[in-house]
């Protein structure tokens, strides 16, 4: 039989529009540009909490096509795993023409419960961590440091496992003991 690998997935929106936020500054004060252009790109992430695994892409949109996308890729590196994979109950993670890994199996999050979803941890970190009081000049600058956080992120299995492990759900709910 083979190994079975649990994860959760999540899309996030990132973007040249930002937000100053309060910041310390030892001995000068602080300058930070505001923007408001309406440029995104998309974060696909799906993380497992059990032993840190994370898989992520960077497409330009959220619909069926790009979601059959990201799971084709998350099928091919754990080719040799079943994936069970929860999501939430987006449309296009419902959608008829969602094309679905024979390794992949989806499962829906219950409605409108963005806190079961241990993947929503990782947007915080990136956001906190890498785009706070950011100002891009472009979308591919959006990108780029995207793209830099991600494999950064994707790298460090502590800490994957540090902010997407819901411990005492892992110990009572999903592992018999």
């Amino acid at each position: 039989m083979d190994e079975v690998l649990i994860m959760f997935q999540d899309e996030a929106r990132f973007g040249r529009i930002n937000a100053v936020r309060r910041c310390w500054v030892r001995n000068e004060r602080p300058t930070v540009y505001s923007q408001i252009v309406r440029e995104y790109t998309y974060a696909y992430s799906a993380v497992c909490p059990f032993d840190g695994t994370m898989d992520s892409l960077i497409i330009d949109g959220v619909n069926s096509e790009c979601m059959s996308i990201f799971l084709a890729e998350v099928g091919i590196r754990h080719a040799d795993k079943t994936i069970i994979m929860f999501a939430d109950q987006a449309s296009w993670h419902t959608s008829d023409i969602l094309k679905i890994p024979e390794n992949v199996r989806l499962l829906p999050l219950p409605s409108h419960s963005p806190q079961l979803n241990p993947t929503e941890n990782i947007w915080h970190e990136l956001r906190e961590k890498w785009f706070y009081n950011r100002y891009f000049d472009s979308l591919t600058d959006v990108e780029d440091r995207l793209m830099e956080a991600l494999i950064a992120i994707e790298h460090d299995v502590a800490l994957v496992q540090s902010i997407t492990a819901f411990h005492w759900v892992v110990k009572h709910f999903l592992i018999a003991e």
